[in-house]
């Protein structure tokens, strides 16, 4: 007998003049993976893979560890995701572009760190819905660049 599959495809509707708020909010929060004890949890399929792209619960930080918060320039930042890899293993490579306005001695921490460590963000849409970049199967990896720009010119 063939094993039956939970068919986790729904109609997906969309009324005309319904407003889609594009662009994320102007903060966003970061931690790095070492320190979140438990993720929540994504319901899965009877067959494994997973039935919902929402968590259920929190995430359970190390004592005395928060979110830390990264204030952004919105016009210049941005969330995408794109499909990788071959089925039946393809997943979504989520690309986070988050452009912090400072380059001072603060910044240049931040980015020695994030550079530096296997991070987790939480990046919230304009519908106050957040987004999770990173998970807890695979490592991610943050790439910062830091730029002055030009002195005046003439």
């Amino acid at each position: 007998m063939a094993k039956k599959c939970t068919n986790i495809q729904k109609s997906l509707e969309w009324c005309e003049g319904t407003p889609v708020y594009p662009g994320i909010k102007k903060d966003l929060y970061y931690i790095s993976k070492s320190d979140i004890v438990k993720w929540p949890t994504l319901k899965k399929d009877v067959s494994g893979p997973s039935a919902s792209p929402v968590y259920e619960g929190n995430f359970e930080l190390a004592e005395s560890k928060k979110w830390l918060k990264i204030s952004i320039d919105v016009r210049a930042s941005g969330l995408t995701s794109e499909a990788q890899g071959e089925p039946p293993s393809q997943t979504q490579l989520n690309k986070l572009t988050a452009v912090h306005p400072g380059v001072g001695q603060d910044a240049s921490a931040a980015s020695f760190y994030l550079n530096n460590n296997d991070s987790v963000f939480l990046v919230s849409g304009m519908d106050g819905l957040y987004r999770v970049v990173g998970c807890d199967l695979y490592p991610g990896k943050t790439t910062v660049a830091q730029d002055l720009g030009q002195g005046p010119t003439g």
